[in-house]
């Protein structure tokens, strides 16, 4: 069997590869990002159509472990007046856009005679009917868009393949570079071995009938 992490050189997807090989469960595992061979780089359609094909077909799990919530002189907006068109393009760019160009050219090379998950991991501030607190407009409307792009995919997989599982995953918090700088007080902070170990044992105990969910990193439903 075969899995691919896509983000495999960030924190959360390293620890994702890690875990996986360990497992021993699957034949292969393949590292993608912007600095592996082939390199994947999400706002490039080209590269993401490469790695693709390099993986081959009949994947049995593909992780998208990538996300973008600051960097490059943007952080979480507090308030509608700090709200930069450069900001959200970039959010949607990679939080959405490139995760759905993901969609384009991995759904289709799943394996079609067992089960086969593709996971995205998303965020619990992506659900709209969660949002108690505001805030964060540009990583919580391109994690929306991520949910949406993948509920819609989910469908047309559905259709293709009745065994194939395509998900939305929150992965908590972690000590990464991406989400423990904004760790708040009494808020569970996990290290990435843990948070692997959690999101795989979700994705593992997932049914073909719960394709196009949205969970966290417990296997609880998230409202979208």
């Amino acid at each position: 069997m075969t899995a691919v992490i896509i983000g495999a050189t960030g924190g959360i997807g390293a620890a994702l590869a890690s875990a996986i090989e360990a497992s021993g469960a699957y034949a292969t595992v393949i590292r993608l990002g912007r600095a592996t061979t082939p390199a994947l780089d999400l706002l490039s359609e080209p590269s993401i159509a490469a790695a693709a094909d390099h993986c081959g077909t009949g994947l049995h799990l593909v992780i998208d472990a990538t996300g973008f919530l600051h960097g490059d002189g943007f952080t979480p907006e507090r308030s509608w007046k700090q709200l930069d068109p450069a900001h959200i393009a970039q959010s949607f760019a990679l939080n959405a856009t490139g995760p759905a160009m993901l969609m384009k050219h991995f759904l289709p090379r799943l394996a079609r005679d067992r089960r086969a998950v593709f996971a995205t991991l998303s965020a619990r501030v992506g659900s709209i009917d969660d949002n108690h607190l505001g805030g964060w407009y540009a990583y919580r409307a391109s994690k929306a868009a991520l949910n949406q792009f993948m509920r819609t995919a989910s469908i047309e997989l559905r259709r293709q393949s009745r065994l194939s599982i395509c998900v939305s995953i929150h992965p908590g918090t972690v000590a990464t570079g991406l989400s423990a700088p904004f760790a708040k007080a009494g808020l569970e902070l996990q290290d990435s071995t843990l948070a692997a170990a959690r999101i795989l044992a979700v994705l593992e105990g997932l049914q073909p009938d719960q394709t196009g969910g949205f969970f966290d990193h417990h296997g609880v439903a998230i409202p979208f």
